[in-house]
């Protein structure tokens, strides 16, 4: 099923049309009411091959703006504010208009029904209500299909199997690491998968894995589909994964993208990873031209089977700033994650801890094997022969995987964090 044909089942030449003239639209707007953006005022834009000439926005950007010096409409005119949790500086605050918070849940509608959410289906929304736009972000959606919204936000595991199990609703919506902890306890509390009877789950706002993927679709019973956004562009939204999981469809009359190299700028053809840029195209209260996202992805341009035939990305594979140097080496947690899911003896949690305190710096992953594994030996994990060579199996997967000698250390289970929101997979000791 397809939310909006129309929009999202057009012709190569017809998306491409609009897009440009939204784009003539958005740098206008945008070089007349925000300062900032003054420099593009009479910028040529005679076809989409003249955008990479326009000037980069970076988040380092949105923090030098902070909190309102980006917006192009009067504060009277902004509907709600969204911002980041600010760990790493001051907090990215975003504004909506009421036609923003209408293209909000427009895009979200179409990746939700992209994912199989029908109208009147329950839909349990645990990511995060408030500043973070996850948990309204998939409300809105929801309501604008016609579902029945169970708002039970992040948190609470208990409650939450509680209602999947009581209220059945069709779909979950979470970070995927939040989700495989719900799947986790509710394993241990004797619940099946089949007893849910959810039909969906939609998962984002952290990079996962197809290893994550099998580990959830296990646990909870259902298929699992990528839904992705960032707050500085919208929130959830900018793009999802339909049926056929082949790539997330992105908005693009909404969003334009463009996958450049993060190193140089310069813009790769598709096919090619790199930093995935994004451009508004429809947004009024903070238009961004050009914004480096900082997450590594790939972009097809080529039609889906589903009928869709927008921009398609890649499953983010991390973000830029995530990346580990480790003796000359570049890691990304999620080249981990998908070496460590490969191994069955293995749970899907786990932590990468850097220890800076020596000349070069040192990588140790702490992983937990699975209580099958240890119900088999009955004994503890210290020295005991299957758990070591489980570990020398894993470091020698790592090894291959990552081209770099590792530390491996098996811990007892449940020893690692469990998250109610988003994962931290980064342990830094220096």
């Amino acid at each position: 099923m397809i939310w909006n044909p129309a929009a999202e089942c057009m012709t190569r030449a017809e998306r491409e049309a609009l897009q440009l003239a939204r784009l003539r639209e958005t740098a206008a707007w945008a070089a007349a009411r925000v300062p900032f953006y003054r420099g593009l005022a009479g910028a040529r834009l005679a076809s989409l091959d003249d955008l990479p000439a326009l000037p980069f926005t970076r988040k380092t950007d949105l923090r030098e703006q902070y909190p309102f010096g980006l917006f192009a409409v009067p504060q009277a005119e902004v509907a709600r504010v969204h911002a980041s949790s600010g760990t790493k500086g001051k907090p990215t605050v975003v504004g909506y208009t009421a036609a923003d918070l209408d293209v909000w849940r427009e895009v979200m509608a179409r990746a939700m029904t992209a994912a199989g959410a029908r109208r009147g289906d329950p839909l349990q929304v645990a990511f995060g209500y408030g500043l973070f736009t996850g948990g309204l972000g998939f409300h809105d959606g929801a309501e604008r299909i016609g579902m029945t919204v169970v708002p039970t936000s992040s948190g609470n595991t208990a409650r939450q199997c509680l209602l999947l199990r009581d209220l059945r609703p069709a779909g979950l919506c979470a970070t995927p690491s939040f989700a495989l902890h719900i799947a986790e306890t509710l394993a241990d509390q004797g619940t099946a998968p089949a007893d849910l009877g959810l039909r969906y789950g939609m998962y984002g706002a952290e990079p996962w894995t197809e290893g994550m993927r099998r580990a959830l679709e296990q646990g909870l019973g259902c298929p699992a589909f990528d839904v992705y956004g960032l707050s500085e562009v919208t929130g959830p939204g900018v793009s999802g994964e339909c049926e056929a999981r082949d790539g997330l469809h992105l908005a693009d009359d909404h969003f334009l993208p463009e996958i450049i190299d993060p190193a140089t700028g310069e813009v790769l053809p598709p096919g090619r990873e790199g930093e995935l840029v994004l451009t508004t195209l429809s947004r009024r209260a903070m238009p961004v031209v050009r914004y480096r996202t900082g997450d590594l992805t790939a972009l097809t341009f080529e039609p889906c089977r589903c009928g869709r035939t927008s921009a398609r990305m890649a499953r983010i594979k991390g973000r830029s700033d995530d990346m580990l140097i480790i003796k000359g080496v570049n890691v990304y947690p999620s080249e981990v994650e998908a070496a460590l899911l490969d191994v069955e003896e293995l749970v899907p949690h786990y932590q990468l801890v850097v220890d800076r305190r020596e000349t070069l710096a040192r990588l140790e992953i702490q992983v937990e094997p699975s209580a099958a594994l240890l119900g088999r030996t009955g004994e503890s994990l210290a020295g005991h022969p299957a758990t070591e060579a489980l570990r020398q199996r894993v470091a020698a997967r790592l090894r291959t995987a990552l081209g770099l000698g590792v530390e491996v250390t098996l811990v007892a289970p449940r020893t690692i964090p469990r998250s109610e929101g988003k994962a931290v997979r980064v342990i830094e000791r220096s």
